[in-house]
């Protein structure tokens, strides 16, 4: 069983034919209104594509915002502890997303900036804990040491990019992150494999987007390709990968399946509008999945 705990955001979605530059003011075309924050994102990835029994811990204000995400996180048969404040609004994003599919983002943490190590819930019965940060990062070294001690897997996913204290990396056991953080950690010097290297954690995943990922698991690399698709938006694209990545941790997967599902999964969420909007069911991911087998082992990928 999985917790997760972290962020939580309303995010109101622009699009928008670019990303507007420092000082530009864009026209857009079409606005909406989705529930995510890394947390909540991931969090809903384990449950509906990994379909694993997940919790999840979060703050919320005492406003609007938060009913879409509470019941977001419901529909997607996610169990919660949800700590409320009056002080503090929900957080939220504000994002603009370009017809090609890049995205900016501006976060508002709100709540999310509440979290401390007291409103951490007993871990018995938890194998797995997922982290990112954008909660207080003494609050997520604080969690991360609690699981570690009490024998749970504690995975990170290092967002947003900034470099992390040794306390904390000690006690993760599996570390994600994209590149631009991997350069925060391990800086600019070598090509992937040494720069994952470098990290002194058991587990190390780098995100390449369309290109796959690699990872480094007890002194071996492994590389997972990306699955093709047309790109609609890659808002939490990266959330789902971790979420299912977990999920299949979870249940005992090897890491080389589990990369593969959390590709596929990251693949899928690409070709949907919204954060936790974009997350395929696990039945649909199944079904991808299949569809990509039968598509590799055919006569000459036909």
């Amino acid at each position: 069983m999985i917790l997760v705990a972290g962020s939580a955001n309303l995010d109101f979605v622009v699009r928008a034919s670019h990303i507007p530059a420092a000082g530009e003011t864009v026209l857009g075309y079409d606005f909406q209104t989705y529930s995510g924050g890394k947390g909540a994102n991931q969090a809903v990835a384990c449950a509906r594509a990994g379909n694993a029994a997940t919790s999840m811990l979060l703050a919320l204000g005492e406003d609007a915002f938060a009913a879409p995400i509470e019941a977001s996180l419901s529909n997607a048969g996610v169990r919660t502890y949800i700590v409320r404040t009056r002080d503090r609004s929900t957080g939220t994003a504000f994002i603009c997303v370009s017809a090609v599919a890049e995205n900016a983002i501006t976060v508002a943490p709100g709540a999310n900036e509440i979290l401390d190590a007291s409103h951490l819930p007993p871990l018995h019965g938890y194998t797995h804990l997922l982290l990112q940060l954008e909660i207080p990062l003494q609050t997520v070294i604080a969690y991360a040491r609690a699981a570690k001690m009490q024998g749970l897997t504690v995975v990170l996913n290092a967002a947003p990019a900034q470099s992390l204290p040794l306390d904390l990396l000690a006690a993760v056991d599996v570390l994600i992150v994209n590149e631009v953080e991997l350069t925060a950690i391990s800086g600019r010097d070598g090509d992937i494999a040494h720069r994952l290297e470098r990290i002194d954690v058991p587990c190390v995943i780098v995100t390449l987007g369309a290109r796959g990922c690699w990872a480094r698991l007890a002194g071996e690399l492994m590389m997972q390709q990306g699955f093709p698709v047309t790109p609609v938006d890659t808002t939490g694209a990266g959330d789902t990968f971790c979420g299912v990545l977990t999920a299949a941790l979870s249940k005992g997967l090897p890491m080389a399946e589990a990369l593969r599902m959390a590709n596929a999964a990251g693949a899928l969420a690409c070709t949907r509008p919204g954060a936790q909007s974009s997350i395929p069911t696990h039945a649909e991911l199944q079904e991808f999945m299949l569809a990509q087998r039968a598509h590799s082992d055919s006569p000459l990928g036909q």
